[in-house]
């Protein structure tokens, strides 16, 4: 897969993702065993629109990043990190009962776009 194809795949995802946070939180969450209670954890599942949002806007500006170059060794670092973050705090989640249910989807996923962020960044070595 070009690095291309990745950083558009992953900047969709994300893009998915946090508009589904932004428009049906009340929809998605309860899937991973949170509940939204009131009017304030809808709005700071809004707010994480911006990070998701952001990094799906990033990911999508550098898809025509060139092969090999320092701008693509880090913009796939800076993925490479942020999935590994993702991975360690939806882990935490779990481990203190937060995240139940579809709750084991989020390390799956950062997981995967971890391990799909190593590979690109060893072919742009």
């Amino acid at each position: 897969m070009s690095t291309k194809t990745f950083l558009t795949i992953h900047g969709i995802i994300y893009a998915v993702f946090g508009l589904g946070l932004f428009f049906i939180p009340n929809l998605l969450w309860p899937n991973y065993g949170l509940e939204l209670n009131d009017k304030y954890a809808v709005f700071l599942s809004q707010h994480t629109t911006i990070f998701l949002g952001g990094i799906a806007i990033i990911s999508l500006l550098f898809r025509d990043v060139e092969e090999k170059s320092v701008y693509a060794k880090k913009i796939l670092t800076g993925l490479l990190c942020t999935n590994v973050l993702g991975i360690i705090i939806t882990l935490y989640a779990i481990y203190k009962g937060i995240f139940y249910g579809f709750g084991w989807s989020d390390p799956a996923f950062f997981t995967l776009l971890s391990i799909l962020s190593y590979v690109k960044l060893k072919q742009n070595r």
